[in-house]
């Protein structure tokens, strides 16, 4: 299954197996991309509309504060939302709502309200879609208690995620990497979840740890693959989820391999990466045997042009760049062995 067939399979299931569940956002009743069994879904999965009707599909205008405030008061009020707000980047036009509605109101309200409402945005960097539409805005929300956030990378682990997202009673940020989309993995039939808070061990290694978020996975598995040839034995993580972040896993591996190299496609400045490192430095230091190496976005606007576009992400190279930084030793001690 393709990764956005998974997430129209995870909507589908979804909705079929609560009539609580309703799906609300812009152009849903005949998704352009297909989520919602629209153009590009229809023949597999059948229009959603033909089936939930449009009580249930629901169109909204083009507001995000509007749509996400209609979400937080349709969750208080006993339904469990899924909200396409498309772009990533749109966030930013409700940042109140979620940050001082979503994010708040079960504390505030001393526990009396759920907010049962999954909030679905795909990232659309590294396409040329300029500036304002190339944003990958997830370390933002990361900072705000009350949220959590998920950030797959595959297609099972979109499916499984989002129905452990709609099945959660506290508001959850879904980011998807649109390069993604179109990857297919074993995707088993029918319902299953996969737990918030786990994160998933992409290959075993023992030389270091390469910790990876989104679409930086399949960078990291191909750099590591490479490494592999080089005698550099690398254990790839993907925490899935970023909040609550499966620290366990992360620190329980670096006090393997003793070092860690964070690959992400965000922002260097206050990122994902920056949290991982921060949590490796508190809980591992006395393992690490190599300073910890970051591969991010240089923190700059995104520019539209498609030359330089491509210049400020994370790369296979960078990523192998990195590893040879903190194996140096180890790459050395190989050379003389073979020397």
């Amino acid at each position: 299954m393709t990764f956005i067939g998974a997430i129209g399979a995870a909507q589908q299931e979804a909705m079929a197996a609560d009539p609580r569940v309703i799906l609300i956002g812009e152009d849903v009743e005949a998704n352009v991309y297909g989520t919602t069994g629209g153009s590009k879904q229809r023949a597999e999965q059948g229009d959603f509309v033909q089936q939930f009707g449009k009580l249930r599909i629901r169109n909204t205008p083009i507001s995000e504060e509007a749509i996400v405030g209609a979400a937080i008061g349709a969750a208080m009020t006993g339904l469990r939302p899924i909200v396409d707000l498309s772009y990533s980047s749109f966030l930013y036009m409700a940042m109140d709502q979620f940050v001082n509605q979503a994010a708040k109101n079960r504390y505030m309200f001393g526990g009396q309200s759920r907010l049962p409402v999954l909030f679905r945005s795909a990232m659309f960097y590294g396409l040329n879609t300029g500036a304002h539409h190339s944003d990958r805005p997830y370390p933002m929300f990361m900072g705000v208690p009350g949220l959590k956030v998920i950030a797959p990378a595959s297609a099972r682990d979109a499916k499984g995620l989002m129905r452990a997202a709609i099945d959660s009673d506290d508001p959850v940020l879904s980011f998807e990497a649109v390069p993604l989309w179109g990857q297919k993995e074993e995707v088993e039939d029918g319902e299953f979840t996969i737990p918030l808070g786990v994160a998933r061990t992409r290959r075993e290694g023992s030389d270091v740890t390469l910790v990876a978020v989104s679409g930086s996975v399949p960078l990291a598995m191909q750099a590591a693959e490479e490494m592999a040839g080089r005698g550099v034995s690398c254990e790839v993580i993907d925490p899935r989820t970023l909040v609550p972040l499966d620290t366990k896993a992360i620190v329980r591996s670096v006090l393997k391999t003793g070092r860690l190299v964070v690959a992400e496609p965000a922002h260097r400045t206050c990122g994902a990466a920056a949290e991982i490192a921060a949590v490796v430095a508190d809980e591992a230091m006395h393992a690490l045997r190599a300073p910890i190496k970051r591969v991010c976005a240089l923190n700059m606007q995104v520019p539209f042009s498609p030359a330089l576009e491509g210049e400020i992400y994370p790369t296979k190279e960078g990523i192998t760049a990195a590893i040879e930084a903190v194996c140096a030793d180890q790459l050395d001690t190989r050379n003389r062995r073979v020397g």
